[in-house]
């Protein structure tokens, strides 16, 4: 049940992210979250949402998981999710391991433990 409500949570933080990155980039507020001026949001924008994508792709593949209850996707999905989070600390921007990678990986580790 736990490991259930790690995993919404971090379905919650990727579409939520997906939001961020995909409709809000270039928005006044998605500029404020990211510190973006608005040419630099304009040019970065198919970047973002192309990364925007990915993150609804994760959480769509966490869904998978949770209604089919299989592990193996489960574990694939947070397992990507940590891996993204970690690449995106060290090419980005430091708190990506806090908000993306931490999340995912105390989801992985109770689903783990509950198997």
């Amino acid at each position: 049940m736990l490991a259930q409500i790690a995993i919404g949570l971090v379905i919650l933080l990727h579409v939520g992210f997906f939001v961020l990155e995909s409709i809000l980039w270039t928005k006044p507020a998605g500029r404020r979250i990211f510190g973006l001026s608005p040419e630099l949001a304009a040019g970065s924008a198919s970047l973002a949402l192309n990364q925007g994508v990915y993150n609804l792709f994760l959480a769509a593949g966490l869904i998978w998981g949770c209604v089919s209850g299989a592990f193996a996707v489960k574990v694939f999905f947070l397992s990507c999710v940590v891996v993204a989070g970690i690449v995106g600390g060290i090419t980005a921007k430091r708190t990506i391991l806090i908000i993306q990678a931490l999340p995912g990986a105390i989801a992985l580790l109770l689903v783990w433990l509950g198997r």
